[in-house]
């Protein structure tokens, strides 16, 4: 059987494979991811992100034991950290959820976020579409949690949770690092520590002062304590609300061609990084000596990216300025 003929029978290991070959970028992935799509029934997508240390993965295992009580099969995508030596991610796998490891309704991916703004990098994209193509019921991402730059999963999930928790700064600081206004669900872990109360209360004050447009979603403010298992079942109810309620809006389509659009301003993005990586130096020289303008090594490079200019970067000749 060929690999796209065991990925469509439920092999987990031509799932595992597919993964590989869409993370390498090279043509037999994209050709591949290209022909599961087709007619792949959605799945559902959450996004889970917050401050490193705020129980994250610990919510994520608990959820994933909610679907799977409810008969419901669970894709992971955990982005970790990306080695500054091999460039993979520093938090694999094997360290994570390992209790579902010999469950067949759960598949756990850590991917590494390659430096990429936000910690997704457009592979991230595509092996949540190849695990909706696989037929999970849910897929969760799970982000490094980094800060400002977070706000990328609003592009790949249909329900945002934002994970907060007491004695990490309260909800005004929060505010300053940009998540605030991606959360579908707040989620206040570690709610037995003291000042969860406080977090709670800053973060109703600011949704108050938000004025949402008429009919618009009003995000949940939710308490846990996810290592104990507390306020799993609410966190639950609350993503099926807000699922309800893009099916209700249309706005779930609208998420789905966002999805498609963030997925190709990543593949953009990621071809300019590695255009600029490869800028030659005299090149760089030019604009540093005011030689040449940034504009114009800029053209340059999106001319080198559309295929138009093949020697977009050759240095000019017979003392011809730069920017001619």
């Amino acid at each position: 059987m060929s690999l796209e003929e065991r990925f469509r029978a439920g092999d987990d290991r031509a799932l595992a494979r597919a993964i590989t070959l869409v993370e390498a970028g090279g043509p037999e992935g994209r050709e591949l991811l290209q022909r599961l799509r087709r007619g792949a029934d959605p799945a559902r997508i959450v996004g889970i992100t917050g401050a490193p240390g705020s129980g994250k993965s610990t919510l994520v295992d608990r959820l994933v034991g909610s679907a799977r009580t409810s008969g419901r099969t669970v894709a992971v995508v955990a982005v970790d950290p990306s080695s500054p030596f091999t460039g993979g991610a520093i938090l694999g796998d094997r360290v994570r959820m390992t209790r579902w490891h010999d469950d067949d309704g759960v598949f756990i991916r850590s991917m590494a976020a390659r430096g990429h703004l936000g910690g997704l990098a457009a592979a991230t994209l595509q092996v949540v579409a190849l695990m909706a193509a696989y037929g999970f019921d849910d897929v969760i991402v799970e982000t490094v949690g980094v800060g400002q730059g977070e706000v990328e999963i609003v592009g790949v999930a249909d329900t945002t949770l934002v994970v907060l928790t007491p004695g990490q700064g309260d909800g005004v600081q929060a505010v300053k690092a940009g998540v605030m206004e991606i959360a579908d669900v707040f989620v206040v872990n570690k709610a037995d520590h003291d000042g969860a109360g406080r977090v709670v209360r800053d973060v109703r004050a600011m949704l108050e002062l938000a004025h949402p447009a008429q009919g618009a979603w009003l995000p949940t403010v939710l308490e846990t304590v996810a290592s104990q298992g507390q306020g799993i079942d609410a966190v639950v109810a609350a993503i099926a609300a807000h699922r309800d309620w893009l099916g209700a809006t249309d706005a779930l389509e609208a998420k789905r061609r966002g999805r498609a659009r963030h997925e190709v301003g990543a593949l953009v993005w990621g071809a300019a990084r590695a255009s600029l990586r490869a800028l030659p130096e005299g090149a760089v020289d030019d604009v540093a000596s005011g030689r040449s303008s940034p504009e114009a090594l800029a053209r340059r490079v999106i001319a080198h990216l559309a295929g138009s200019d093949d020697d977009a970067f050759a240095s000019p000749r017979d003392g011809s300025p730069a920017d001619a």
